[in-house]
């Protein structure tokens, strides 16, 4: 798919960063470019293009995609601006007050999206996302291998759609309207994928990752993630909330391997410490919490 259209970044401002891609909007307002890493193949490109175009089509709210573009370097595309846009996580970093109101609001938000049906002839599997990246990636172990390979063929597939990187730094909000970003890893299943990595940013990201990417210190993300498990399943307790984390524990630990190979291209040794943690995890045990 080679459509890309060439743009001069001098008509642009940068807007923004992420782990992979810095973003650009035009001078004239016309539209936001997000830039991936130079590196990065242009297919990781195409891919977030051609799966948001499918989100923004089947009516799911998201900016709507443009185009393919490139400066010479660097892949991209370009997306509709929302003006006077914000993310949930930039407004709590910035107005600790609204963490309950948004809170709420995302796990609602996040309900209504794992309540629609997925086109499964458009969208993956996210199982089958996942299960490439364990069965070849050299840097899991082979022992290990095997149990998260078992695990995940146990999951349940319901076909319900998922953001893929689901957190409170991916919607974003005009004041009036919500929308979905960075869409990339959109799929259908269950949504204890979605919820997963939330649980292991609250308890288990280094202040430091956490303050970059979130731009909140733990305290706040884990009342963050305390409501959020609380409002999304209706659960009221501590030991029934625990009872629902222990039900991530397997999704934490497939989504964090699927995470760790794809940022080392499947190429590497296994971290000791993360295998650790991973064979915690599927024993159903979660260290420093139960």
């Amino acid at each position: 798919m080679n459509q890309y259209q060439q743009i001069n970044l001098e008509d642009y401002f940068q807007s923004g960063e992420g782990g992979q891609a810095l973003t650009y909007t035009r001078k004239d307002g016309s539209a936001i470019a997000k830039m991936f890493q130079f590196g990065l193949g242009s297919e990781t490109v195409e891919r977030e293009f051609l799966i948001s175009k499918a989100v923004y089509e089947a009516g799911i709210p998201c900016p709507e995609p443009i185009r393919l573009v490139t400066d010479g370097k660097c892949f991209g595309a370009e997306y509709e601006v929302i003006e006077n846009k914000r993310s949930f996580t930039r407004i709590i970093s910035e107005e600790p007050e609204q963490l309950g109101r948004l809170t709420l609001k995302f796990a609602r938000l996040g309900k209504q999206l794992h309540s629609i049906p997925a086109n499964t002839d458009v969208f993956p599997d996210m199982k089958e996302v996942i299960r490439p990246w364990i069965e070849k990636s050299t840097c899991i172990s082979e022992p290990l291998r095997g149990r998260l390979l078992t695990v995940l063929d146990s999951i349940p597939v319901p076909r319900t759609c998922l953001h893929g990187d689901f957190h409170i730094g991916n919607i974003i909000t005009d004041g009036e309207k919500d929308y979905w970003i960075d869409l990339g890893d959109f799929a259908w299943g269950a949504p204890e994928w979605d919820l997963s990595m939330n649980f292991y940013v609250a308890y288990y990201m280094s202040p430091d990752i956490l303050g970059n990417l979130f731009h909140l210190d733990p305290a706040a993300f884990r009342r963050h993630w305390d409501l959020l498990i609380k409002s999304y399943y209706g659960v009221q307790t501590p030991e029934e909330q625990r009872a629902c984390e222990k039900q991530l524990l397997k999704y934490t630990t497939l989504k964090l391997y699927y995470s760790f190979s794809k940022r080392r291209n499947g190429k590497g040794e296994p971290s000791p410490q993360l295998e650790g943690l991973a064979n915690a995890f599927l024993s159903g045990m979660a260290p420093g919490l139960f």
